[in-house]
């Protein structure tokens, strides 16, 4: 099982939507959106997982590897809505990874009003991720 994931960049924020189970098996596909996400935009990132279905030992790992590549970029990361079935626990020398019950929360902590300017945004997916009534025009 893999992941689906979207990026989006508004004004100085991003936003990486990641779907499916972060395990094994999607931990590559996972640091190669993250070597995207590094490319493109600047200012923080919010990794959001609402559509996350779970994460493994592996995949809590690839989200610590990801804030320390951000940080080596000059750029934080963020959580929001982490899996219901565990914590997310920081390894090592993890830079520090904040924690939002959900997007709305992260976003408001930016004061952003994701959506809110269309003509400054900026989308990237993978094919896989499911186009929804607002974006099937992209």
């Amino acid at each position: 099982m893999t992941i689906e994931w979207r990026y989006t960049v508004e004004q100085d924020l991003g936003i990486l939507s990641v779907s499916g189970y972060l395990g094994p098996d999607a931990v590559r596909r996972f640091a190669g959106a993250v070597g995207w996400v590094v490319g493109r935009g600047t200012g923080p990132v919010i990794v959001d997982l609402t559509e996350l279905r779970g994460w493994s030992a592996e995949g809590q790992l690839a989200i610590t590897e990801a804030a320390r590549r951000l940080a080596e970029a000059g750029r934080s990361l963020e959580l929001a809505a982490i899996p219901a079935d565990g914590s997310f626990v920081p390894v090592g020398d993890c830079p520090p990874t904040p924690v939002h019950p959900d997007l709305v929360g992260a976003l408001t902590s930016h004061s952003t009003r994701y959506g809110e300017a269309p003509e400054g945004r900026h989308e990237w997916r993978t094919t896989g991720w499911p186009r929804t009534g607002d974006d099937a025009g992209e």
